[in-house]
């Protein structure tokens, strides 16, 4: 049991839905608080600011290797091993909860660019006012063939990227549709909306379908969210409108 927090909630005169209410959590969350569990750093802040009090006045600080092993889901929403293993509902809800915009930063994205219900969805979303940009990348730069020979692929991975750009053209003459290519290393494949990014990692020597993919919820963890964000801008505002 966690007496201090007991005891502050005591003194502010606050029941366990006040503070559910005040930090958008469930009552449940906030009992098992009390019990003892430790919540996540953003909720430990917001809560000790309601009471008016001290964090550590309510949890005694943690060492470094405490804090380390803090829940993933902290930062991230999701993790899968595999691209392979992400559902394409994933995709799909990804793209068609957009309001604002969607981002897609890729060599070839040759899975989403050869799967005609998310071309039609992408092209639904920019005639319904959704700004959408696609970056590919360019199959004659030497960054896209060597990431080819460093997957051990050769000239497939450029083949891949030119197929996959000459299927998006097909959302090119959409208003709100720009399509750029770029030459630039990537360390990620970048998937994006003003709410949630999917980040593709590249490992050296691994294709990106078999590569780890985490999903990142802005409201979760803006300054996460802000990095992967400027990466994007970063490559959009270098690269080459077709």
């Amino acid at each position: 049991m966690n007496a201090a927090l007991r005891k502050a909630l005591a003194a502010s005169r606050l029941t366990e839905i006040d503070v559910a209410a005040h930090l958008g959590v469930d009552p449940k969350t906030v009992r098992r608080w009390l019990s003892g569990q430790r919540p996540y750093p953003r909720h430990r802040w917001a809560l000790a600011d309601l009471l008016q009090t001290e964090e550590d006045a309510l949890w005694p600080p943690r060492s470094q290797e405490e804090e380390a092993h803090e829940p993933a889901s902290e930062h991230v929403q999701r993790v899968y091993a595999h691209r392979w293993q992400v559902p394409r509902k994933v995709w799909w809800d990804l793209f068609s909860s957009a309001e604002q915009e969607i981002g897609i930063l890729v060599y070839s994205g040759l899975f989403l660019a050869d799967d005609a219900g998310i071309l039609q969805l992408l092209g639904a979303r920019a005639r319904e006012g959704v700004n959408t940009r696609i970056l590919l990348g360019d199959p004659e730069s030497e960054q896209v063939k060597q990431r080819g020979r460093d997957e051990q692929v050769g000239e497939a991975l450029p083949a891949r990227a030119n197929n996959a750009l000459l299927l998006f053209r097909a959302l090119q003459d959409i208003d709100g549709v720009e399509i750029r290519t770029h030459s630039t290393v990537l360390y990620n494949s970048i998937y994006l909306t003003e709410r949630t990014i999917i980040s593709n990692q590249h490992i050296y020597g691994m294709p990106a379908a078999i590569s780890p993919v985490i999903r990142i919820n802005r409201s979760s963890h803006q300054a996460m969210f802000d990095t992967y964000a400027k990466s994007f801008e970063n490559t959009w505002h270098g690269a080459i409108r077709i």
